[in-house]
Protein backbone atom coordinates (compact mmCIF):
# COMPACT_ATOMS: atom_id res chain seq x y z
CA UNK A 1 0.00 0.00 0.00
CA UNK A 2 1.21 3.19 -0.32
CA UNK A 3 2.00 5.97 1.44
CA UNK A 4 -0.83 8.18 0.78
CA UNK A 5 -3.16 5.53 0.46
CA UNK A 6 -1.96 4.42 3.76
CA UNK A 7 -2.63 8.04 4.94
CA UNK A 8 -5.94 8.40 3.78
CA UNK A 9 -6.65 4.63 5.22
CA UNK A 10 -6.27 6.29 8.71
CA UNK A 11 -8.12 9.04 8.02
CA UNK A 12 -11.34 7.39 7.75
CA UNK A 13 -10.98 5.41 10.79
CA UNK A 14 -10.73 8.41 12.48
CA UNK A 15 -14.12 9.15 14.16
CA UNK A 16 -13.48 12.13 16.73
CA UNK A 17 -16.90 12.41 18.11
CA UNK A 18 -17.22 8.79 18.76
CA UNK A 19 -13.65 7.33 19.48
CA UNK A 20 -15.22 4.34 19.91
CA UNK A 21 -13.89 3.10 17.00
CA UNK A 22 -10.21 3.43 18.10
CA UNK A 23 -8.43 0.23 17.89
CA UNK A 24 -8.11 -1.56 21.22
CA UNK A 25 -4.84 -2.88 21.05
CA UNK A 26 -3.03 0.00 22.26
CA UNK A 27 -5.63 2.00 24.34
CA UNK A 28 -6.04 1.47 28.22
CA UNK A 29 -6.61 -1.85 30.27
CA UNK A 30 -10.22 -2.64 31.07
CA UNK A 31 -11.28 -1.00 34.12
CA UNK A 32 -11.53 -4.09 35.77
CA UNK A 33 -7.70 -4.12 35.99
CA UNK A 34 -7.76 -7.32 33.81
CA UNK A 35 -4.80 -7.89 31.12
CA UNK A 36 -5.40 -5.64 27.67
CA UNK A 37 -7.63 -7.63 25.43
CA UNK A 38 -6.18 -8.54 22.15
CA UNK A 39 -7.09 -6.08 19.10
CA UNK A 40 -10.30 -6.85 17.88
CA UNK A 41 -11.85 -5.87 14.56
CA UNK A 42 -12.55 -2.08 14.01
CA UNK A 43 -15.98 -0.38 13.04
CA UNK A 44 -17.89 -3.78 11.80
CA UNK A 45 -21.06 -2.56 10.39
CA UNK A 46 -21.75 0.12 12.89
CA UNK A 47 -25.74 1.14 11.58
CA UNK A 48 -26.68 -1.91 9.86
CA UNK A 49 -30.31 -1.97 11.63
CA UNK A 50 -31.21 1.27 10.39
CA UNK A 51 -29.78 -0.04 7.39
CA UNK A 52 -32.62 -2.37 7.70
CA UNK A 53 -35.40 -0.56 8.88
CA UNK A 54 -35.08 2.11 5.51
CA UNK A 55 -35.54 -0.53 3.24
CA UNK A 56 -38.46 -1.83 5.07
CA UNK A 57 -39.70 1.47 6.67
CA UNK A 58 -39.44 3.57 3.20
CA UNK A 59 -41.59 1.14 1.28
CA UNK A 60 -43.99 0.33 4.14
CA UNK A 61 -44.87 4.20 3.84
CA UNK A 62 -44.74 4.00 -0.47
CA UNK A 63 -48.78 2.60 -0.23
CA UNK A 64 -50.02 5.79 1.52
CA UNK A 65 -47.45 8.84 0.23
CA UNK A 66 -47.05 7.62 -3.40
CA UNK A 67 -45.86 11.46 -3.96
CA UNK A 68 -42.99 12.41 -7.41
CA UNK A 69 -41.33 14.21 -5.02
CA UNK A 70 -40.31 11.23 -3.27
CA UNK A 71 -38.87 8.90 -6.15
CA UNK A 72 -36.74 12.31 -7.08
CA UNK A 73 -35.45 12.22 -3.62
CA UNK A 74 -33.74 8.83 -4.19
CA UNK A 75 -30.12 8.41 -5.88
CA UNK A 76 -29.60 6.24 -7.85
CA UNK A 77 -26.37 3.74 -8.70
CA UNK A 78 -25.59 0.90 -10.99
CA UNK A 79 -26.13 -2.40 -9.30
CA UNK A 80 -22.38 -4.04 -10.57
CA UNK A 81 -19.41 -2.25 -11.33
CA UNK A 82 -17.11 -5.85 -12.15
CA UNK A 83 -16.37 -7.27 -15.29
CA UNK A 84 -17.51 -10.65 -13.96
CA UNK A 85 -21.34 -11.82 -13.39
CA UNK A 86 -22.85 -14.40 -10.98
CA UNK A 87 -25.33 -16.43 -12.90
CA UNK A 88 -29.38 -16.17 -11.45
CA UNK A 89 -30.66 -18.96 -9.50
CA UNK A 90 -32.57 -21.65 -10.82
CA UNK A 91 -36.22 -20.87 -10.19
CA UNK A 92 -37.94 -23.80 -8.16
CA UNK A 93 -40.99 -26.05 -8.71
CA UNK A 94 -43.25 -23.11 -8.15
CA UNK A 95 -41.39 -20.70 -10.66
CA UNK A 96 -40.09 -18.49 -7.43
CA UNK A 97 -36.45 -17.59 -6.78
CA UNK A 98 -34.30 -16.01 -4.27
CA UNK A 99 -34.04 -12.53 -3.38
CA UNK A 100 -30.66 -11.13 -2.58
CA UNK A 101 -30.41 -8.02 -1.43
CA UNK A 102 -27.03 -6.13 -0.41
CA UNK A 103 -27.26 -3.10 2.44
CA UNK A 104 -24.50 -0.75 2.61
CA UNK A 105 -23.77 1.42 5.28
CA UNK A 106 -21.61 4.64 4.43
CA UNK A 107 -19.33 6.49 6.44
CA UNK A 108 -19.41 9.45 3.70
CA UNK A 109 -18.70 12.70 5.41
CA UNK A 110 -19.89 14.61 2.48
CA UNK A 111 -22.45 16.83 4.15
CA UNK A 112 -22.41 19.50 7.70
CA UNK A 113 -24.52 17.36 9.49
CA UNK A 114 -22.86 13.83 8.57
CA UNK A 115 -19.62 15.31 9.77
CA UNK A 116 -21.19 16.56 12.59
CA UNK A 117 -22.24 12.94 13.27
CA UNK A 118 -19.39 10.85 11.99
CA UNK A 119 -15.48 12.33 11.87
CA UNK A 120 -12.74 14.65 12.52
CA UNK A 121 -12.61 18.03 10.36
CA UNK A 122 -9.73 16.50 8.29
CA UNK A 123 -11.99 13.83 6.99
CA UNK A 124 -14.74 16.30 5.01
CA UNK A 125 -15.39 14.92 1.50
CA UNK A 126 -12.80 11.94 1.81
CA UNK A 127 -13.69 8.48 -0.19
CA UNK A 128 -15.89 6.81 1.71
CA UNK A 129 -15.92 3.66 3.29
CA UNK A 130 -18.88 0.53 3.03
CA UNK A 131 -18.46 0.17 7.33
CA UNK A 132 -21.39 -1.39 7.21
CA UNK A 133 -21.98 -4.78 4.47
CA UNK A 134 -24.72 -7.09 5.21
CA UNK A 135 -26.21 -9.33 2.86
CA UNK A 136 -30.09 -10.20 3.07
CA UNK A 137 -31.39 -13.29 1.49
CA UNK A 138 -35.19 -14.04 1.42
CA UNK A 139 -35.93 -17.52 0.28
CA UNK A 140 -37.77 -18.16 -3.13
CA UNK A 141 -40.70 -19.15 -1.35
CA UNK A 142 -40.67 -16.41 0.99
CA UNK A 143 -41.11 -18.40 4.16
CA UNK A 144 -37.83 -17.49 5.97
CA UNK A 145 -34.86 -14.39 6.04
CA UNK A 146 -31.00 -15.14 6.37
CA UNK A 147 -28.85 -12.10 6.73
CA UNK A 148 -24.98 -12.36 6.59
CA UNK A 149 -22.91 -9.85 8.32
CA UNK A 150 -19.34 -9.26 6.87
CA UNK A 151 -16.67 -7.29 9.34
CA UNK A 152 -15.39 -3.88 7.53
CA UNK A 153 -12.02 -5.34 8.12
CA UNK A 154 -12.63 -8.14 6.28
CA UNK A 155 -9.34 -8.87 3.69
CA UNK A 156 -10.29 -10.27 0.54
CA UNK A 157 -9.80 -9.20 -3.47
CA UNK A 158 -11.48 -6.43 -4.83
CA UNK A 159 -12.22 -7.11 -8.54
CA UNK A 160 -11.35 -4.53 -11.24
CA UNK A 161 -14.30 -1.49 -11.16
CA UNK A 162 -15.24 1.07 -13.35
CA UNK A 163 -16.73 4.40 -12.02
CA UNK A 164 -19.75 5.01 -13.93
CA UNK A 165 -19.25 8.72 -13.40
CA UNK A 166 -16.02 9.66 -15.29
CA UNK A 167 -14.55 6.72 -16.58
CA UNK A 168 -12.26 5.41 -13.95
CA UNK A 169 -11.30 2.15 -14.47
CA UNK A 170 -9.93 0.86 -11.17
CA UNK A 171 -7.83 -2.62 -11.53
CA UNK A 172 -8.59 -5.38 -9.22
CA UNK A 173 -6.43 -5.69 -6.56
CA UNK A 174 -2.63 -7.30 -6.69
CA UNK A 175 -3.12 -8.66 -2.89
CA UNK A 176 -5.78 -8.57 -0.26
CA UNK A 177 -7.46 -5.38 0.71
CA UNK A 178 -9.99 -4.66 3.63
CA UNK A 179 -13.44 -4.77 2.17
CA UNK A 180 -14.90 -1.34 3.34
CA UNK A 181 -12.34 0.00 0.44
CA UNK A 182 -14.82 -1.22 -2.36
CA UNK A 183 -17.10 1.65 -1.45
CA UNK A 184 -14.49 3.72 -3.08
CA UNK A 185 -13.74 1.95 -6.24
CA UNK A 186 -16.39 3.60 -8.22
CA UNK A 187 -19.07 3.27 -5.83
CA UNK A 188 -21.22 0.75 -4.22
CA UNK A 189 -21.50 -1.37 -6.90
CA UNK A 190 -18.15 -2.33 -7.08
CA UNK A 191 -18.66 -3.46 -3.12
CA UNK A 192 -21.85 -5.78 -4.92
CA UNK A 193 -19.15 -6.91 -7.08
CA UNK A 194 -16.38 -7.67 -4.67
CA UNK A 195 -19.64 -10.00 -2.81
CA UNK A 196 -20.43 -11.75 -5.29
CA UNK A 197 -16.76 -12.58 -6.31
CA UNK A 198 -16.05 -13.27 -2.69
CA UNK A 199 -19.29 -15.71 -1.80
CA UNK A 200 -20.54 -16.91 -5.26
CA UNK A 201 -23.80 -15.43 -4.70
CA UNK A 202 -26.12 -13.35 -7.29
CA UNK A 203 -27.35 -10.51 -5.73
CA UNK A 204 -30.35 -8.62 -7.02
CA UNK A 205 -30.35 -5.37 -5.42
CA UNK A 206 -28.44 -2.63 -2.59
CA UNK A 207 -29.34 -0.18 -0.55
CA UNK A 208 -27.38 2.47 0.86
CA UNK A 209 -27.19 4.89 3.69
CA UNK A 210 -24.67 7.40 5.42
CA UNK A 211 -24.79 8.76 8.85
CA UNK A 212 -27.43 11.80 8.93
CA UNK A 213 -29.87 9.03 7.46
CA UNK A 214 -29.47 6.70 9.96
CA UNK A 215 -30.03 9.14 13.06
CA UNK A 216 -32.97 10.51 11.14
CA UNK A 217 -35.08 7.37 10.05
CA UNK A 218 -34.27 6.53 13.81
CA UNK A 219 -35.54 9.39 15.08
CA UNK A 220 -39.16 8.78 12.36
CA UNK A 221 -39.66 5.19 13.48
CA UNK A 222 -39.95 6.68 17.03
CA UNK A 223 -37.97 4.45 19.43
CA UNK A 224 -36.92 0.76 19.00
CA UNK A 225 -36.54 -1.32 22.37
CA UNK A 226 -33.06 -2.52 23.38
CA UNK A 227 -32.53 -4.07 26.21
CA UNK A 228 -29.04 -4.25 28.72
CA UNK A 229 -28.41 -6.14 31.77
CA UNK A 230 -26.78 -3.45 33.49
CA UNK A 231 -26.69 0.43 33.62
CA UNK A 232 -23.98 1.30 30.78
CA UNK A 233 -22.21 4.21 30.54
CA UNK A 234 -20.04 3.88 27.00
CA UNK A 235 -17.21 6.00 27.84
CA UNK A 236 -13.89 5.13 29.71
CA UNK A 237 -11.08 7.71 31.49
CA UNK A 238 -9.55 8.62 28.56
CA UNK A 239 -12.66 9.17 26.54
CA UNK A 240 -13.29 6.15 24.34
CA UNK A 241 -16.81 4.91 23.87
CA UNK A 242 -19.99 5.68 21.89
CA UNK A 243 -21.43 8.09 25.03
CA UNK A 244 -24.58 5.31 25.24
CA UNK A 245 -26.04 6.03 28.62
CA UNK A 246 -28.62 3.64 30.01
CA UNK A 247 -30.49 2.28 32.44
CA UNK A 248 -30.50 -1.62 33.05
CA UNK A 249 -33.76 -3.31 31.45
CA UNK A 250 -35.89 -2.60 28.25
CA UNK A 251 -35.91 0.71 26.67
CA UNK A 252 -36.98 2.61 22.84
CA UNK A 253 -33.93 4.50 21.37
CA UNK A 254 -34.46 6.44 18.46
CA UNK A 255 -32.24 9.40 16.91
CA UNK A 256 -28.40 9.82 18.14
CA UNK A 257 -29.05 7.52 21.34
CA UNK A 258 -30.11 5.04 18.10
CA UNK A 259 -26.60 5.55 16.05
CA UNK A 260 -25.19 5.47 19.67
CA UNK A 261 -26.25 2.14 20.65
CA UNK A 262 -25.34 0.89 17.01
CA UNK A 263 -21.50 2.31 17.51
CA UNK A 264 -21.44 0.87 21.07
CA UNK A 265 -18.19 -1.25 21.63
CA UNK A 266 -17.31 -0.13 24.78
CA UNK A 267 -19.16 -1.73 27.59
CA UNK A 268 -20.63 -4.41 25.95
CA UNK A 269 -19.61 -7.93 26.64
CA UNK A 270 -15.81 -8.20 25.74
CA UNK A 271 -15.65 -4.61 23.79
CA UNK A 272 -14.86 -6.27 20.81
CA UNK A 273 -16.59 -5.13 17.58
CA UNK A 274 -18.09 -8.92 17.37
CA UNK A 275 -20.32 -8.00 20.44
CA UNK A 276 -20.68 -4.64 18.75
CA UNK A 277 -22.09 -6.79 15.80
CA UNK A 278 -24.24 -8.75 18.34
CA UNK A 279 -26.04 -5.49 19.99
CA UNK A 280 -26.76 -4.53 15.90
CA UNK A 281 -28.72 -8.19 15.14
CA UNK A 282 -30.56 -7.43 18.33
CA UNK A 283 -31.77 -3.70 17.38
CA UNK A 284 -32.84 -5.47 13.82
CA UNK A 285 -34.96 -8.25 15.00
CA UNK A 286 -36.61 -6.05 17.58
CA UNK A 287 -37.39 -3.34 15.03
CA UNK A 288 -39.06 -6.20 12.96
CA UNK A 289 -41.43 -7.15 15.44
CA UNK A 290 -41.99 -3.97 15.94
CA UNK A 291 -43.09 -3.28 12.18
CA UNK A 292 -45.11 -6.30 12.28
CA UNK A 293 -47.09 -5.50 15.58
CA UNK A 294 -47.59 -1.88 13.96
CA UNK A 295 -48.10 -2.55 10.42
CA UNK A 296 -49.37 1.03 10.30
CA UNK A 297 -48.62 4.38 11.02
CA UNK A 298 -51.66 6.20 11.97
CA UNK A 299 -50.49 9.56 11.86
CA UNK A 300 -50.38 11.18 8.27
CA UNK A 301 -47.59 13.51 9.19
CA UNK A 302 -45.54 10.84 10.89
CA UNK A 303 -46.17 9.14 7.84
CA UNK A 304 -45.26 11.82 5.52
CA UNK A 305 -42.15 12.60 7.71
CA UNK A 306 -40.95 9.28 7.59
CA UNK A 307 -41.50 9.14 3.83
CA UNK A 308 -39.28 11.75 3.27
CA UNK A 309 -36.83 11.17 5.70
CA UNK A 310 -35.94 7.69 4.19
CA UNK A 311 -36.26 8.55 0.40
CA UNK A 312 -34.06 11.24 1.17
CA UNK A 313 -31.54 9.32 3.11
CA UNK A 314 -31.08 6.23 0.34
CA UNK A 315 -29.11 5.20 -2.46
CA UNK A 316 -30.50 2.40 -5.07
CA UNK A 317 -30.50 0.32 -7.72
CA UNK A 318 -32.46 0.97 -11.06
CA UNK A 319 -34.35 -1.82 -9.86
CA UNK A 320 -35.37 0.20 -6.65
CA UNK A 321 -35.43 3.23 -7.97
CA UNK A 322 -39.14 4.42 -6.69
CA UNK A 323 -41.19 4.88 -4.01
CA UNK A 324 -43.36 1.75 -5.85
CA UNK A 325 -40.38 -0.59 -6.24
CA UNK A 326 -39.53 -0.22 -2.97
CA UNK A 327 -43.17 -0.72 -1.24
CA UNK A 328 -43.16 -4.17 -3.68
CA UNK A 329 -39.88 -5.30 -2.11
CA UNK A 330 -41.33 -4.49 1.42
CA UNK A 331 -44.15 -6.46 0.50
CA UNK A 332 -42.03 -9.46 -0.26
CA UNK A 333 -39.93 -9.34 3.00
CA UNK A 334 -42.71 -8.76 5.56
CA UNK A 335 -44.23 -12.29 4.46
CA UNK A 336 -41.88 -13.36 6.61
CA UNK A 337 -42.20 -13.95 10.70
CA UNK A 338 -39.91 -12.89 12.88
CA UNK A 339 -39.40 -16.85 14.36
CA UNK A 340 -38.11 -17.27 10.77
CA UNK A 341 -35.50 -14.46 10.71
CA UNK A 342 -31.91 -15.96 11.04
CA UNK A 343 -28.68 -12.63 11.81
CA UNK A 344 -25.24 -14.20 11.52
CA UNK A 345 -21.81 -12.62 11.17
CA UNK A 346 -19.55 -14.05 8.51
CA UNK A 347 -17.18 -16.52 10.29
CA UNK A 348 -13.48 -15.04 10.14
CA UNK A 349 -10.52 -15.58 11.95
CA UNK A 350 -7.90 -13.09 13.43
CA UNK A 351 -4.98 -11.83 10.32
CA UNK A 352 -3.00 -9.85 12.24
CA UNK A 353 -5.27 -6.69 12.91
CA UNK A 354 -7.83 -7.57 10.47
CA UNK A 355 -9.92 -11.11 9.69
CA UNK A 356 -10.32 -13.72 6.75
CA UNK A 357 -12.95 -15.64 5.95
CA UNK A 358 -12.93 -19.14 7.58
CA UNK A 359 -14.48 -22.66 5.80
CA UNK A 360 -17.19 -22.06 7.92
CA UNK A 361 -17.65 -18.96 5.82
CA UNK A 362 -17.59 -21.17 2.68
CA UNK A 363 -20.31 -23.02 4.59
CA UNK A 364 -22.64 -20.38 5.33
CA UNK A 365 -22.39 -19.06 1.82
CA UNK A 366 -23.28 -22.76 0.38
CA UNK A 367 -26.39 -22.43 2.67
CA UNK A 368 -27.49 -18.82 1.04
CA UNK A 369 -26.46 -20.51 -2.34
CA UNK A 370 -28.61 -23.15 -2.64
CA UNK A 371 -31.48 -21.42 -0.53
CA UNK A 372 -31.37 -23.70 2.71
CA UNK A 373 -32.91 -21.59 5.41
CA UNK A 374 -30.25 -21.36 8.43
CA UNK A 375 -32.79 -21.72 10.94
CA UNK A 376 -33.08 -25.70 10.01
CA UNK A 377 -36.34 -25.37 9.83
CA UNK A 378 -36.79 -26.18 6.20
CA UNK A 379 -35.85 -30.15 4.23
CA UNK A 380 -33.14 -29.04 1.73
CA UNK A 381 -34.38 -28.32 -1.41
CA UNK A 382 -33.95 -30.86 -4.69
CA UNK A 383 -31.50 -29.66 -6.97
CA UNK A 384 -31.80 -27.40 -9.37
CA UNK A 385 -32.15 -28.43 -12.74
CA UNK A 386 -29.01 -26.61 -14.49
CA UNK A 387 -29.34 -24.92 -17.60
CA UNK A 388 -26.80 -25.37 -20.52
CA UNK A 389 -23.82 -23.29 -21.17
CA UNK A 390 -23.86 -20.79 -23.45
CA UNK A 391 -20.46 -22.21 -24.98
CA UNK A 392 -20.60 -26.20 -25.60
CA UNK A 393 -17.60 -28.02 -24.31
CA UNK A 394 -14.68 -28.57 -26.82
CA UNK A 395 -13.34 -32.26 -27.39
CA UNK A 396 -11.48 -33.36 -24.23
CA UNK A 397 -8.31 -33.46 -25.58
CA UNK A 398 -9.05 -29.52 -27.10
CA UNK A 399 -9.60 -28.62 -23.13
CA UNK A 400 -6.65 -26.93 -21.26
CA UNK A 401 -6.65 -28.03 -17.99
CA UNK A 402 -4.35 -26.74 -14.94
CA UNK A 403 -5.04 -28.94 -11.99
CA UNK A 404 -3.48 -27.57 -8.23
CA UNK A 405 -2.96 -29.21 -4.70
CA UNK A 406 -5.41 -27.69 -2.46
CA UNK A 407 -6.01 -30.09 0.38
CA UNK A 408 -3.45 -28.25 2.78
CA UNK A 409 -5.97 -26.88 5.61
CA UNK A 410 -5.00 -25.25 9.07
CA UNK A 411 -4.06 -28.94 10.55
CA UNK A 412 -3.11 -30.47 7.78
CA UNK A 413 -0.04 -30.43 5.56
CA UNK A 414 -0.92 -31.19 1.37
CA UNK A 415 -1.44 -33.95 0.37
CA UNK A 416 1.50 -35.21 -1.71
CA UNK A 417 1.44 -35.29 -5.21
CA UNK A 418 -2.25 -35.05 -5.64
CA UNK A 419 -1.89 -32.31 -8.62
CA UNK A 420 0.56 -34.42 -10.73
CA UNK A 421 -1.90 -37.47 -9.86
CA UNK A 422 -5.07 -35.65 -10.55
CA UNK A 423 -3.74 -34.45 -14.14
CA UNK A 424 -2.46 -37.93 -14.90
CA UNK A 425 -6.07 -39.42 -14.64
CA UNK A 426 -7.59 -36.83 -16.77
CA UNK A 427 -4.48 -37.36 -19.67
CA UNK A 428 -5.77 -40.82 -19.36
CA UNK A 429 -8.80 -40.03 -20.02
CA UNK A 430 -8.24 -38.03 -22.92
CA UNK A 431 -7.40 -34.84 -21.57
CA UNK A 432 -4.06 -34.58 -23.20
CA UNK A 433 -4.06 -30.86 -21.95
CA UNK A 434 -3.60 -31.83 -18.48
CA UNK A 435 -1.09 -30.22 -16.16
CA UNK A 436 -0.53 -29.87 -13.36
CA UNK A 437 0.87 -26.81 -11.32
CA UNK A 438 3.81 -28.01 -8.83
CA UNK A 439 4.69 -24.14 -7.65
CA UNK A 440 3.22 -24.22 -4.61
CA UNK A 441 0.54 -25.40 -2.77
CA UNK A 442 -2.93 -23.77 -1.87
CA UNK A 443 -5.66 -24.26 0.85
CA UNK A 444 -9.36 -25.08 -0.45
CA UNK A 445 -11.93 -26.73 1.69
CA UNK A 446 -13.94 -28.49 -1.04
CA UNK A 447 -13.19 -29.29 -4.43
CA UNK A 448 -13.76 -26.98 -6.93
CA UNK A 449 -13.54 -25.97 -10.91
CA UNK A 450 -13.13 -22.61 -12.05
CA UNK A 451 -12.99 -20.88 -15.31
CA UNK A 452 -12.88 -17.49 -16.38
CA UNK A 453 -15.33 -16.45 -18.87
CA UNK A 454 -18.17 -17.98 -20.03
CA UNK A 455 -17.14 -19.24 -23.49
CA UNK A 456 -14.97 -21.74 -20.95
CA UNK A 457 -17.91 -22.51 -19.09
CA UNK A 458 -19.00 -25.94 -20.74
CA UNK A 459 -15.35 -26.82 -20.75
CA UNK A 460 -15.28 -26.58 -16.78
CA UNK A 461 -18.47 -28.63 -17.01
CA UNK A 462 -16.81 -31.38 -18.59
CA UNK A 463 -13.78 -31.56 -16.50
CA UNK A 464 -15.83 -32.13 -13.33
CA UNK A 465 -18.58 -34.57 -14.80
CA UNK A 466 -15.69 -36.83 -15.96
CA UNK A 467 -13.90 -37.14 -12.43
CA UNK A 468 -17.39 -36.96 -10.64
CA UNK A 469 -17.14 -33.96 -9.24
CA UNK A 470 -20.69 -31.71 -8.80
CA UNK A 471 -22.11 -29.36 -11.19
CA UNK A 472 -22.20 -27.04 -8.15
CA UNK A 473 -18.04 -26.61 -7.75
CA UNK A 474 -17.61 -25.39 -10.96
CA UNK A 475 -17.44 -21.74 -10.35
CA UNK A 476 -16.97 -18.54 -12.94
CA UNK A 477 -13.92 -16.60 -11.45
CA UNK A 478 -11.42 -14.53 -12.35
CA UNK A 479 -8.86 -15.36 -10.21
CA UNK A 480 -7.77 -17.77 -13.20
CA UNK A 481 -6.73 -17.08 -16.92
CA UNK A 482 -8.36 -20.53 -18.31
CA UNK A 483 -10.23 -23.96 -16.27
CA UNK A 484 -8.56 -24.63 -13.54
CA UNK A 485 -8.85 -27.70 -10.81
CA UNK A 486 -8.15 -27.10 -7.87
CA UNK A 487 -8.42 -30.70 -5.44
CA UNK A 488 -9.49 -29.89 -2.08
CA UNK A 489 -9.47 -31.20 1.25
CA UNK A 490 -12.21 -33.25 0.53
CA UNK A 491 -10.34 -35.13 -1.85
CA UNK A 492 -6.82 -36.47 -0.42
CA UNK A 493 -6.62 -39.62 -2.06
CA UNK A 494 -7.99 -41.39 -5.24
CA UNK A 495 -8.50 -39.97 -8.42
CA UNK A 496 -12.59 -40.32 -8.61
CA UNK A 497 -14.16 -37.46 -6.55
CA UNK A 498 -16.67 -38.56 -3.99
CA UNK A 499 -18.67 -35.83 -2.68
CA UNK A 500 -18.66 -35.54 0.96
CA UNK A 501 -22.14 -36.20 2.98
CA UNK A 502 -23.18 -32.15 3.33
CA UNK A 503 -23.76 -30.60 6.48
CA UNK A 504 -26.65 -28.34 6.21
CA UNK A 505 -26.36 -27.29 9.83
CA UNK A 506 -25.68 -23.44 10.36
CA UNK A 507 -22.06 -23.07 11.79
CA UNK A 508 -21.56 -22.11 15.30
CA UNK A 509 -19.19 -19.85 14.40
CA UNK A 510 -21.92 -17.10 12.80
CA UNK A 511 -23.37 -16.63 15.97
CA UNK A 512 -26.94 -17.34 14.43
CA UNK A 513 -29.93 -15.08 16.61
CA UNK A 514 -33.38 -15.51 15.82
CA UNK A 515 -35.21 -12.90 14.92
CA UNK A 516 -38.53 -14.17 17.65
CA UNK A 517 -36.03 -13.69 20.73
CA UNK A 518 -37.31 -10.92 22.59
CA UNK A 519 -35.59 -11.99 25.63
CA UNK A 520 -32.12 -10.86 24.38
CA UNK A 521 -30.17 -8.45 26.42
CA UNK A 522 -26.69 -7.08 25.55
CA UNK A 523 -24.66 -8.55 28.32
CA UNK A 524 -22.10 -4.99 30.55
CA UNK A 525 -19.04 -5.20 30.78
CA UNK A 526 -18.70 -4.06 35.21
CA UNK A 527 -15.68 -1.55 34.01
CA UNK A 528 -18.57 0.74 31.93
CA UNK A 529 -21.47 0.32 34.60
CA UNK A 530 -23.25 3.53 37.10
Amino acid sequence: MTQNATRETARHEELAPAPDDAPPADDAPPADGSAPRPRRLRGVLKWSAAVLALLILAAGAAGYLYYRELNDNIRKDPLNLGDSKVAEPTPNAAGQTPLNILLIGSDARDSEENQKLGGARETFGSTPLADVQMLVHLSADRSNMSVISMPRDTLLKIPKCTDPDDGTVYPASEGRRMANESLGHGGPGCTVATWQELTGIHIDHFVMVDFAGVVAMADAVGGVPVCVDANIHSRDSQGHGSGLKLPKGTHPVKGEQALQWLRTRYGFEDGSDLARAKAQHMYMNSLARQLRENATLSSPNNLRRLAEEATRALTVDPGLDTVKKLYDLSTELRKVKPERITMTTMPNRYVGARVEPTEDAEKLFRLVREDIALDGRDAKPKPAVEKPPADPAADDAAIAVQVRNGTRTDSLAPASGRASAIAGALREKGFTGATADTAGAYTEGRTVVRYPSADLEGDARRVAAVLGIPADAVKRSTDVSGVTLVVGADWREGTRYEAPEEDDTTPESAQALNGADDKACMHVDPGFTW
